[in-house]
Parts: structure tokens; sequence; C-alpha cells
């Protein structure tokens, strides 16, 4: 279970799965389909967790951020927005969607850079061990409205 691994991963670098901590993981994983900013994140926890303050929450990221558990994304708005990692090949197999009109966020699950990486180690020892690819444009929806 995700939990139980981050749990694990918390004790190994000397944290606690604190209640505030449990509630953020618990948004993260509840919308793990989305790309929420911080403060879509705090309204989320304080449902859960209504005494929760928002810089709670920011240090909370931060921490999982810092161990790997989520990534961390700036998509051009002006917030970062997060997702946690939830494990497994496919995670590091997805890219960005944005669109410029609406500000929707998608994914596209597809390793587009397995050969660069490959190139990039072959010809000068760079080992790359992470990627963040973004495609900006407009969406589906947007499209069709333009076109009309």
């Amino acid at each position: 279970m995700l939990k139980d691994r981050v749990k694990a991963k918390l004790e190994e670098e000397s944290y606690r799965l604190t209640p505030q901590r449990s509630a953020v993981l618990d948004v993260l994983i509840a919308n793990a389909d989305d790309h929420l900013s911080a403060e879509e994140i705090y309204m989320h926890t304080k449902k859960l967790h209504s005494e929760i303050g928002l810089a709670t929450v920011y240090r909370n990221l931060e921490l999982l951020e810092k161990l790997g558990i989520v990534h961390r994304f700036d998509y051009g708005d002006g917030q970062s927005r997060y997702e946690i990692k939830l494990g497994g090949e496919e995670e590091h197999y997805h890219h960005h969607l944005i669109c410029k009109q609406c500000g929707y966020i998608g994914e596209f699950h597809s390793d587009l850079l397995e050969a660069i990486e490959q190139r990039i180690e072959e010809e000068s020892g760079f080992q790359v061990t992470d990627h963040c690819l973004r495609f900006f444009g407009l969406c589906a929806q947007c499209r069709k409205k333009s076109s009309t």
C-alpha cells in the first residue's frame, strides 16, 4: 500500500507520519489524477483535519518533495502544482499537456525520451535519472470552441 511505503520512507529519514502529514497524503492520493496547487490541497485537507493551517500544508509538501514522495511542477500559471509519486514504471513515463486558454492540465503516457536519455549518457557520460516534459497548446475543447 502506498501509505505504508510513505510511512516507511518517512521513518527511514527520521520523520513521523503525523496526522497533518497523513491528511495531506490522503488528499494527494485521492486526487492522484489531478494537479492540485498547495491552496487546493489545503482546502481539501482542511475538510479532513479542520485545524490544519496553510503553512503546515506548505511545510509538509516541501518535506514530501524533498523525500521524493511528491513531484512539484510549475505550469507557468504562477503557482506550483503537486502530484504524488505512485511508484512503478508508468509514473516516469508521463508528460504534461497544458492548455494555454483554459488552464486544463492533462497527461500523455509514453516514454518519448528513452532514446535521447541513452544518447546523452553514451555521448557525455551523464546519467539521466529523471525528466519533466511539458507541452503547451490548446486542449480539444478549446480547439473545438475556437473553430465554431
